[in-house]
């Protein structure tokens, strides 16, 4: 691994000359009552640097960002901009200074308008008209398409992260704080973000940059600060190092290879077959005749930019919309459920993981053996009648213990978990109902490289006991790391499947822009299945 650099060193810019951070802090610490999320400590970012923070969900980089941003207040340390110690009492007194952040966990308001929610963070007066208008050119300056007339609530993950992209560059910001921003984008668009971060760095803006993806890290980052437990454990120039040694910075110690079983493609256990469903969202995309298999023992992933369809064929596939006039349109386990809910499609064997964790996926003010009674009902936690407290522990006790989910134990509140371990009692739940076919969306959107290891390793553990696994992600990475096969869903139609040894990033990249035929236009849906 490189050597850690100073940050006394790195405040020293060219010829030797003395160069003022744009931001320091010094001895930042903030105790929660269960947690120490950040003790004592020091950031130094330059003018015009592009600044990773790593660590582990859980680090206390959130918090740390949160302090920065106004949003919460330390319990000590000392923040200084531009060379002068100041207070930041709330996200107005930062966007005053010239500081804009994009958050994770998205602050969006559901009942109003993509503008009227940019229009909440601008400071000063504003036109609507004209604000509509500066949202569509900078929208598509960037790569981030979105109409400022739709409502929040028709939005997808990925569409809700791109609002809060375009809100904060609209703030024209000195220090531009991103967090996780490229989990939705193809990989095109990642390169045309980068060149526009690297193009408003050259500028003098200041970039704190936090992602789980090393090797953007490696690419666009000149340093990164690690911190792990709630202390900075050291600084580096990530080009020196590897995603390997990043990692084990992270985590402390090294990250397993993942492990295929060997197993061999049995029958099929998920079919659809031209599948056409009506988006309710007039804002939405419909799907057009979708086909596709999954085999048991096999890992099906769909790729695909957020808002192309796949809100629409998750809610087909997990029965919360049925799919259409044609009983036989969606078949799990040999047995037509097009037109069953989502309760009888779990007795036939079937198991979901939606993409948003809080929501959908677990209910926030509830326990995690609360939340375990959700879906797993049918494992002995409902007798006569009659709900058995003792077993929902015991199998939230045992989803905790299998799956490494470190919280308070059954009863600690699905809110009160970090996103990687709340990802990965709901994967776990899931998952322990040994299901045989399994739909997993976005299954480590957010999530540390730790997490993200150990959730794609089970999911390569549950195909090779036999279970068919679709997984629908924006992640190419991790579809290449873990899947057999590969199609793109683009503007509601799917595109061909190809072996994952037999395609790669760029290609799989233009057939997310709808590029199936590679002459700029999606074909015309496909006679069969998209069969490898």
């Amino acid at each position: 691994m490189g050597d850690s650099t100073t940050l006394d060193s790195r405040t020293t810019g060219t010829g030797g000359a003395p160069q003022v951070p744009r931001l320091a802090l010094a001895g930042i610490s903030k105790q929660y009552p269960a947690v120490r999320a950040n003790d004592d400590v020091n950031l130094v970012v330059l003018p015009g640097e592009i600044h990773a923070v790593l660590g582990e969900n859980g680090a206390g980089k959130s918090t740390l960002m949160k302090i920065i941003y106004g949003a919460v207040r330390p319990d000590a340390g000392e923040i200084r901009w531009e060379g002068q110690a100041v207070e930041i009492a709330n996200p107005a007194a930062a966007r005053k200074l010239g500081i804009g952040m994009v958050f994770q966990h998205f602050s969006l308001f559901e009942t109003l308008t993509v503008g009227e929610n940019i229009a909440l963070a601008l400071d000063e007066k504003f036109d609507m008209k004209a604000l509509g208008k500066r949202i569509k050119e900078v929208s598509a300056e960037y790569g981030l398409d979105i109409d400022p007339q739709r409502h929040v609530h028709s939005l997808t993950v990925g569409e809700r992260q791109r609002v809060e992209i375009v809100r904060c560059l609209l703030q024209n910001p000195r220090l531009l704080i991103m967090d996780e921003p490229t989990s939705v984008l193809t990989p095109q668009a990642v390169r045309k973000l980068f060149e526009t971060l690297r193009r408003l760095a050259a500028e003098g803006c200041s970039i704190l940059y936090i992602s789980h993806k090393l090797d953007e890290i490696q690419e666009l980052c000149d340093t990164a600060t690690v911190m792990r437990g709630g202390r900075v454990t050291g600084n580096v120039a990530p080009r020196n190092e590897t995603p390997a040694s990043l990692a084990q910075l992270m985590v402390g110690h090294s990250l397993p290879d993942y492990t295929r079983r060997p197993h061999q493609p049995g029958e099929v256990l998920l079919s659809v077959k031209n599948l056409s469903v009506a988006s309710d969202d007039p804002f939405g995309t419909s799907l057009e005749h979708v086909s596709f298999d999954v085999h048991a023992g096999e890992i099906f992933g769909i790729a695909g930019v957020s808002g192309n369809g796949q809100a629409e064929l998750l809610a087909a596939l997990s029965g919360e919309k049925h799919s259409g006039a044609k009983d036989d349109a969606v078949t799990i386990c040999g047995k037509p459920a097009g037109r069953l809910g989502a309760g009888g499609r779990r007795r036939l064997g079937f198991a979901f993981v939606p993409e948003e964790r809080l929501g959908r996926g677990a209910v926030p003010a509830m326990s995690l053996a609360e939340n375990a009674l959700l879906t797993g009902h049918r494992q002995q936690m409902v007798r006569s009648g009659w709900i058995s407290a003792r077993a929902m522990q015991a199998f939230a006790t045992r989803c905790i213990e299998a799956f490494d989910v470190r919280c308070g134990g059954p009863g600690a509140l699905a809110q009160s978990l970090s996103g990687g371990n709340l990802q990965k009692f709901i994967v776990g739940r899931e998952m322990l109902q040994a299901p045989k076919v399994l739909v997993v969306a976005q299954p480590t959107w957010g999530v540390d490289v730790g997490a993200s290891a150990f959730i794609r390793q089970q999911l390569l553990d549950l195909s090779a006991r036999g279970v068919a696994v679709l997984v629908i992600s924006e992640e190419l990475d991790e579809l290449f790391d873990i899947c057999d096969r590969i199609a793109v869903l683009a503007r509601g139609r799917l595109s061909p499947s190809r072996k994952t040894g037999e395609t790669n990033a760029e290609e799989i990249g233009l057939w997310m822009a709808g590029l199936f035929d590679g002459k700029g236009a999606v074909p015309p849906p496909a006679e069969e299945p998209a069969h490898a």
